[in-house]
Order: structure tokens, then sequence, then C-alpha cells
């Protein structure tokens, strides 16, 4: 019998069958190690083979396979820095809500995310969020942060849960679709999706109010069907992906802009930093990348998670981003 995992609670999961009944689920013993280096074998979104168990008085099932991944996305692993933990897997987009002051999102936490779904192959499209909530001087940060991404290549999207402003239009692209929310806590996620879905606001209750329980546990990912024919994977407590098996070359690839011009630089192995004739910084100092984007960049190359801290380029970025906004 074959299905999809809605739900992971360490050793159990919950599984959809074609038929659209849910059974709840353990892994065969060997299957564990087999070769998986992810904390997690099994992930939300998995489509997995399992069998029927007769013997308990409440019918569950045993997995035996897992289908081939179309994607995942992971962040590292809290105990374990070397292994993954995979959040979830086959989906076929996902959404980052921006908020620009409450709370604020950076552009590095914006690239490191859109770097890591460029890498593993996951459409991200942008959600700015809480548009209601905007002065003009957040609303020229907002607009200016949108035309940054939309001239790069990126779908964004503004929206206002309370007003209902664009939800109409986030549900048009969900349509017949996996799809994945992700963004700070507070951003107003729930309330999107409720937005969206009203009926579902009594199962995020539950849920919020179960996991305030624990919070120091882990807490986990878990597949939603919604009545408008989409699917979302909800992904509590998670507010970064970890950029993993990412060799220092193939990084600038997964920046479209920089993607586009890697070939016009003179080294092959050209890193973008103080190599001479770079297309890259070419053109970062035309003015035709962004310099926050250069900055992200970086920062993931020297594997810095927080902060770059010998920003050569400081001053001239800021010059920069000033004529940008007097124009």
């Amino acid at each position: 019998m074959t299905g999809t995992v809605y739900k992971s609670t360490g050793s159990w999961y919950t599984v959809k069958s074609e038929k659209g009944d849910f059974i709840e689920c353990r892994i065969k013993g060997k299957f564990r190690m087999k070769g998986i280096k992810s904390t997690n074998p099994i992930a939300v979104g998995d489509h997995v083979d399992y069998e029927l168990e007769e013997t308990s008085d409440k019918v569950t099932g045993t997995i035996n396979k897992i289908h081939e991944r179309k994607n995942y996305i992971v962040r590292k692993s809290v105990n374990l820095s070397k292994q993954l933990h995979i959040i979830a897997s086959n989906i076929d987009q996902v959404f980052l809500l921006v908020t620009i002051n409450n709370p604020p999102t950076t552009t590095s936490f914006i690239d490191r995310f859109l770097v890591t779904a460029e890498a593993y192959g996951i459409e991200a499209i942008l959600i700015f969020n809480k548009i209601d909530t905007l002065d003009e001087v957040t609303l020229d940060e907002q607009l200016f942060l949108q035309h940054t991404y939309q001239e790069i290549g990126y779908k964004c999207l503004r929206i206002s849960s309370t007003e209902n402003k664009g939800v109409d239009q986030l549900k048009e692209m969900m349509i017949g679709k996996v799809s994945m929310f992700s963004g700070h806590s507070g951003v107003g996620k729930s309330t999107l999706v409720n937005a969206m879905e009203p009926s579902l606001h009594l199962k995020t209750t539950v849920i919020s109010e179960q996991s305030k329980q624990g919070q120091h546990t882990t807490t986990f990912a878990e597949m939603y069907d919604l009545s408008f024919d989409a699917q979302i994977i909800d992904t509590p407590g998670i507010k970064g992906f970890g950029i993993v098996d990412m060799e220092k070359e193939e990084i600038s690839g997964y920046f479209p802009e920089f993607f586009k011009l890697k070939d016009q630089c003179k080294f092959n192995n050209c890193l973008h930093k103080e190599e001479p004739h770079c297309a890259i910084k070419k053109a970062l100092e035309n003015d035709e990348i962004p310099w926050s984007r250069y900055r992200s960049y970086l920062q993931i190359l020297e594997g810095d998670d927080e902060h770059y801290r010998t920003d050569i380029y400081n001053d001239d970025r800021i010059a920069s981003d000033e004529t940008r906004k007097s124009e």
C-alpha cells in the first residue's frame, strides 16, 4: 500500500492512504539505519509503501519503502552538527513571509533561504506580509526590497491577512500544489493560513497549545489538506534552514543574477572576492547587483551564520543605497 506522510512525531508517522484514510505507522528496524545520514529517515511529504499490522487492537502500519524524493529541505540537526534534519520533502513551492519591522526580516535571512531553495530545486516566492501596518518610511523600504527581488526574477506578493488583501491571489497560486510557508515567528504565518482556510483555526490553536508544553523539544512539521485543492506543510518554530553540502565554488550558482555573469569571470574557479577581472565585482561596482546580495553571498562563503565582520565595501554600499533611494 502506498501513502503520503502527513505528520511525524519521532517514532510514529501519520500516513494518508490513497483512499484518504489516516494510518499511524512505524519504521522497520533494519530500514532505520540503511545509509541514511539524516536524524529523521522519514519526513513529512514523503511517499511511502507500508503494510498493515493486524496484531494490535488498533490498526497500525509498518513502513518498508520510501519512494525517491523530488526534493527536500533541511536544517542542521541541533545536536549533531554533521547530521541533517530533513524538514519536509516533495514540495512544489515555498513561501517566505517577510515583514519589514514587526518583526524585522533581514536581507541575509531572505538570501540564505533563497539559496537553500535554489540548491534543493524548490521554487521560492516572497510574501511581504502585514502591508496594512506600513507607514511612509517602511512602505518605501518594502517596495525597494520587492523591486530588488523582482529584478532578480523572484515572484513577490503583497498581503494583508487582516484586510484580506492579496489572499485570493495567493490561493490561486497554491491550487493543485504542495506549498510550505516559512518565516520568523511573529510574521503572521498562522493568521495568513487561517485567513485562507478558517476551518483550520481550531487545529492551529490546539497544536500551538500542545507545543507550548515542550518548547525545548523538537517541533514537528505537519501537512494539511485545504478545501480549495491545495496542501500546506506547516513548520512550527523553524526559523532558518541549514546550508549544507555546498562547495564554495557552487554557492554563486545559487544566486541567479551571479550565475548569469559567472562565465564572464577570467577564472573558472573565481570566488568573486579578490580575483582580478571578476564580472560579478564589476557588476557590483556598476550598481547592477545589489550590495545586500553580495554581502549575503560573502557571509555564506565564509560560513558565518550571523554577522559578516569584514565588510570591506560597507561605505561604498551605504553610499550606493542612498543614491538609489534618492533616484
